[in-house]
């Protein structure tokens, strides 16, 4: 039988093994790398306060957890507690796992407050939201702190038709604080077949305010803002710079060019769909860093006998049901920083088939919106307005 060791001996073998590093080093080094920083605490102390930037896997779920959170074993990796005990045994638990580069914050959290240093105080639930997003809290990727950037995020709907409805309705379910809907439309009886935001009572009321009423009955959470207008080279940029994310469900090629042209000067993610009988389109638009815009993969419009209307054309009901909610997931991802976005990548969908397949672009260097010389100001808008979905120039 093994000899019995006491809480000091493992203390003293963990101080011995697992490096400590003091809280004015551990901000130095933050500002020039960035160790990844680790709270072994439990949840009811990290709710006081955390390091900004810390990653939460309390001491006991460390082995189950940490290499979801920190795969990379090689990582350098800071670990901190209250007063620095247990994330020195907690380092030597990761070593035993394997993880190379460990250390631990001599004093913890409290020697790193008393020094002054930044905290960030974790966004709380209500009851009642621990209870209405707890499917969420399990998931690793998300948990409070995925769904506390939910609830702070800003997305823009442009349009509550078709796309917009499936989109405007899941955002809303998952808990995105705040959504802005651009439509200067109203209900009509021949929307209903696919545009699920809407009602027969509600024939002839504005679609903003109907789509209003149905996300205020799912989710008291959000707040809808109305901007019952329509998009313009005017209004563009004004109503883009108040959120985050811009969601275009828009029914034709100029307001798509349009949205893109704003975005791309604001910085925005511009996530983008459409829809045409039973194909469907949907792709991620993240400006800068050498990425691709919608000018990119279509620099012009197709003619206008080559992609008739909806009222000429017609589309399957359910089909912006499946487009609609893959850029709702493409704005959750962007939001919780998880996954990878459909960034260069065109995702095909042929209902009749029931087969989705993806195509690859890249930003094009000619591009007048965010090609070498780029544009300074939005560009001029095209007039013609058409539902089809464009024709596929990417390539494979």
């Amino acid at each position: 039988m093994a000899d019995a060791v006491s809480k000091t001996q493992l203390l003293q073998t963990a101080r011995s093994r697992v490096g400590e590093i003091t809280p004015a080093e551990l901000a130095r080094e933050l500002q020039s790398r960035k160790p990844i920083l680790v709270d072994v605490r439990e949840k009811d102390e990290m709710d006081a306060g955390v390091l900004p930037g810390a990653r939460k896997v309390p001491r006991g779920f460390l082995e189950l957890r940490i290499e979801e959170t920190v795969p990379d074993r090689d990582a350098d990796v800071v670990l901190y507690c209250a007063g620095g005990t247990r994330s020195l045994l907690a380092g030597r638990t990761l070593q035993e796992m394997g993880y190379t580069r460990v250390r631990s914050l001599a004093g913890g959290y409290g020697a790193w407050k008393s020094a002054g240093l930044p905290v960030e105080v974790p966004f709380r639930l209500t009851d009642a939201q621990r209870n209405r997003y707890s499917r969420h809290l399990l998931i690793p990727e998300v948990g409070e702190a995925g769904q506390a950037k939910l609830l702070k995020a800003k997305v823009l709907l442009i349009g509550a038709g078709g796309l917009g409805s499936p989109a405007g309705l899941y955002l809303a379910a998952a808990g995105v604080g705040r959504i802005g809907i651009v439509d200067d439309d109203v209900v009509d009886e021949s929307n209903l077949q696919r545009q699920v935001l809407h009602n027969t009572e509600r024939i002839g009321m504005p679609k903003t305010e109907s789509a209003k009423a149905t996300i205020a009955a799912l989710n008291p959470d959000v707040t809808v803002d109305e901007h019952r207008v329509r998009l313009s080279r005017e209004n563009a940029l004004e109503l883009f710079r108040g959120y985050d994310i811009v969601v275009d469900g828009s029914d034709n090629f100029g307001t798509r060019y349009l949205v893109n042209d704003a975005c791309v000067l604001l910085g925005k993610p511009n996530v983008h769909g459409s829809i045409f009988r039973f194909d469907g389109q949907a792709t991620t638009f993240v400006p800068g860093d050498g990425r691709p815009c919608y000018r990119c993969l279509f620099p012009e419009p197709p003619p206008p006998e080559l992609a008739p209307s909806c009222q000429e054309a017609g589309v399957l009901g359910a089909l912006p049901g499946i487009i609609g909610l893959v850029q709702s997931i493409e704005a959750l991802k962007l939001i919780l920083g998880r996954g990878e976005p459909l960034v260069g990548r065109l995702l095909l969908y042929d209902a009749l088939e029931q087969r989705f397949r993806e195509v690859k672009y890249e930003r094009d260097p000619a591009c007048p919106s965010c090609g070498d010389h780029p544009m300074r100001d939005l560009l001029p808008e095209y007039t013609e307005a058409s539902c089809a979905v464009a024709p596929r120039r990417a390539t494979a």
